[in-house]
């Protein structure tokens, strides 16, 4: 009986420090987030400090903030965890640190957690689970098929619930599965301080709140700072939102700003926007209240939202130079449609996506002006084989551009990634020749194995070109769209790649390489290259190149002794490619 208990004590005290456990029901192996050294709990800034909570501010905001909002901030919205498994099944246990469900907001929503999973084409997926509410809630989501080309593991997102505390967490997979968290992005997050709506109410499940779905859209850190009810533009809050180093920040809080508190609106907000911009010049957004639904029934109700958005476009007007860059977001721009409210205030599943729209097109314009809309939806792959780890390479890239500040880029895919040069790739096929090439510059290798047209604008739109100044940029893309995608789609994601290498690095000349030929493709490859020199002759300090036909016969067909593969050239044909692009890096 003593074995017995130390051994069950031991256990515990396994479990309580994070250690993964075998499940004496079906051999489960059980991880915990919070006690995982990379920090891995996603969703909020303070990642370090918060430490072993599942809460949204820092402890020491208790003492400094009204004490709903530090309330409200312990309960779990917008908050997610990132893992790699390759595992048939997922288990998710926790305990709620309140009631399950509101009148009108489900269980699910309130309490509930969400799974989606990303492919290595980058496509998300909502994964459909069984779920129980009890002393322990309990999500098993079971027959996941893994389809990846690699054995590192999809992708899976799971979000917390949005109405409730989580005092213990732990997801579990099958013993002999592989599974890993995800460290968190180091890329600077959209930041939403707002009220019940931000925070998810009603949304029918965590990954319908309309933060979530922006922050899947965008495939970037998104922040949740709603507050139920308490959105009312705070100093203390704002306090707070200046110590984050945002891309852009979000004060949608009118719809705490009625009635009595519309003569607030002015005073707070104008001091809150001079806090955020003794601290930062990242662009905010001022959104308008959603409205109320019923309103054309209700001409009160109509008053009682138009009176705070007369009071902020005020204030915009007023403080659009002192704190610019200043956007505005409207009530019909947001275009919340009739059915869109659960109870004519708070939104559906349907209103949480019409958010979410308007809130895509409104951020997409901010982040990155001059390149919205484009042709293509940016996503990210994992499609390599197990060569190399395609968003560890984007943070290496990140961090070897800060520090080396290039001049010149190159931009590509595999012929580009596995040619040579900096930041470092073990294989490599003719680093000697791209040293010499680059002799004199510095050089970033941009290019990426397996990488599509879409995977490329992925990472340009997510920093690749962000920090420095180059005054070359040499782009090499399209041939793996050529099997999924038109001429004329292949056509216009250049173009729209040109667009935002030109809004990102103005200043450079860029030079876009004709696709290079490759075996069975040299007359689809010649049609449609001419179609991409007619697109693109018009366009400023761009210039589209012809290298590639030093690697053809004279009959047009490539000269199968400068190709390892029938694509990708080895050293002769690297050697032969870098004599013709000399005279564009020099």
């Amino acid at each position: 009986m003593r074995t017995v208990y130390s051994c069950l004590r031991l256990a515990v005290l396994l479990l309580l420090a994070g250690v993964p456990l075998f499940s004496a029901w079906g051999q489960t192996v059980w991880y915990n987030p919070v006690a995982d050294t990379m920090s891995v709990v996603q969703g909020r800034w303070w990642n370090h400090e918060i430490g072993l909570r599942y809460q949204r501010l820092p402890p020491r905001a208790e003492t400094v903030v009204r004490k709903p909002v530090w309330d409200l901030s312990r309960q779990c919205a917008g908050l997610y965890v990132k893992f790699l498994t390759n595992a048939p099944s997922v288990e998710v246990k926790y305990k709620v640190t309140g009631g399950f469900s509101m009148p009108h907001m489900p269980a699910t929503g309130v309490s509930g957690v969400d799974l989606y999973v990303t492919d290595c084409d980058g496509q998300q997926h909502w994964c459909a689970g069984r779920y129980s509410f009890g002393d322990t809630v309990r999500y098993v989501y079971d027959n996941l098929t893994y389809r990846n080309t690699h054995k590192r593991g999809s992708e899976y997102t799971l979000y917390l619930p949005l109405y409730n505390g989580v005092s213990f967490l732990q997801i579990g997979v099958p013993a002999g599965s592989r599974f890993d968290f995800v460290r968190p992005s180091t890329e600077k997050p959209v930041v939403v301080y707002g009220t019940s709506i931000a925070q998810g109410a009603c949304a029918s499940r965590p990954g319908m709140a309309w933060t979530n779905i922006l922050q899947r859209r965008l495939d970037c850190p998104v922040v949740n700072l709603g507050f139920s009810g308490n959105g009312q533009l705070d100093e203390e809050v704002f306090r707070l939102l200046a110590e984050v180093d945002a891309a852009v920040y979000v004060i949608d809080c009118m719809p705490n700003m009625t009635g009595d508190r519309v003569g607030l609106i002015q005073s707070r907000l104008e001091a809150g926007l001079r806090l955020l911009r003794s601290k930062s010049r990242a662009p905010i957004l001022l959104v308008e209240h959603d409205g109320y639904m019923g309103y054309r029934a209700s001409q009160p109700k109509e008053k009682e939202f138009r009176e705070p958005n007369e009071q902020l476009r005020a204030v915009y007007e007023k403080m659009r130079t002192e704190a610019a860059p200043l956007f505005y977001l409207t009530q019909e721009e947001l275009g919340l449609s009739m059915d869109s409210q659960v109870d004519g205030i708070h939104a559906s599943d349907l209103g949480m996506q019409q958010y979410a729209d308007a809130y895509v097109k409104a951020l997409d314009a901010i982040l990155y002006p001059g390149v919205s809309p484009l042709s293509f939806v940016p996503c990210r792959q994992e499609r390599d084989g197990g060569t190399y780890n395609w968003l560890s390479r984007h943070e290496e890239i990140l961090a070897y551009n800060a520090a080396n500040q290039p001049d010149v880029v190159m931009i590509g895919n595999s012929i580009t990634h596995y040619w040579g040069g900096l930041p470092y790739e073990r294989k490599r096929e003719a680093d000697d020749v791209w040293r010499r090439l680059f002799k004199g510059r510095t050089a970033v290798n941009l290019g990426f194995g397996w990488d599509r047209i879409e995977n490329i604008g992925w990472r340009l739109l997510h920093g690749e070109l962000d920090g420095f100044t180059a005054d070359r940029v040499l782009m090499m893309a399209g041939t793996n769209n050529l099997e999924l995608d038109t001429d004329s789609a292949i056509v216009a994601g250049v173009q729209d790649l040109v667009r935002i290498v030109r809004a990102k690095q103005p200043r450079a000349q860029v030079y876009v390489v004709k696709i290079l030929p490759r075996r069975g493709a040299e007359e689809r490859l010649r049609r449609l290259n001419t179609m991409l020199e007619q697109a693109l002759k018009d366009t400023p300090q761009v210039e589209v190149i012809d290298v590639g036909k030093v690697l053809l016969q004279r009959d047009g067909k490539i000269d199968e002794k400068l190709f390892s593969d029938g694509l990708h050239p080895n050293h002769d044909g690297y050697r032969r490619l870098a004599k013709a692009l000399r005279p564009y890096v020099e």
